[in-house]
């Protein structure tokens, strides 16, 4: 069997090209950008509501980090006009908007933070960690992990983010 993209001979139970990294399983997105293209803050936030519900492939540390100052914006920005509104409430430390906000950023946010994981070849099942977020030590490790850069090359969720991958497809 040989590769699509370089023409490489590949075995029949291979995912990815060794030699280029093209996926050779359709459930991976076309590889379609140049070398080290880097995603910026909209394009990030695009992708963030594209894949919303997409739990499979990688996204990259800028992806990621682009998302959460995304969300950290917003829910500043929105618990301000919250306290202008009238619509904030003390006793629990938060708006209406805010928390609308909240409940619309949250799936697209843990497929994000799957994908991060896939990312450092990681399961997306530590994600759980977040559910014992008042222990410091699973915070501590999501932290490191979502600071560690991409695992190089591609891997058992999807080929490299940072060399080649769906950043620019159209949203």
């Amino acid at each position: 069997m040989k590769c699509r993209e370089c023409g490489n001979d590949i075995l029949q139970s291979a995912q990815f090209c060794g030699n280029c990294g093209a996926s050779i399983d359709y459930n991976f997105p076309e590889v379609n950008i140049s070398h080290n293209t880097q995603v910026g803050f909209t394009t990030a936030i695009g992708l963030g509501f594209n894949r919303v519900f997409d739990f499979k492939g990688r996204s990259s540390r800028a992806e990621y980090w682009w998302w959460v100052l995304f969300s950290v914006l917003g829910d500043v920005i929105l618990s301000i006009v919250d306290v202008a509104m009238g619509t904030y409430n003390a006793q629990s430390g938060s708006g209406l908007i805010s928390t609308i906000f909240g409940f619309f950023i949250l799936i697209p946010s843990i497929a994000l933070g799957v994908r991060r994981l896939h990312d450092i070849n990681k399961s997306g099942w530590w994600m759980l960690m977040w559910t014992v977020f008042w222990l410091v030590v699973p915070f501590i490790v999501l932290i490191w992990w979502a600071i560690k850069p991409s695992h190089r090359g591609a891997n058992k969720y999807g080929p490299d983010p940072t060399l080649a991958g769906d950043q620019n497809e159209s949203f």
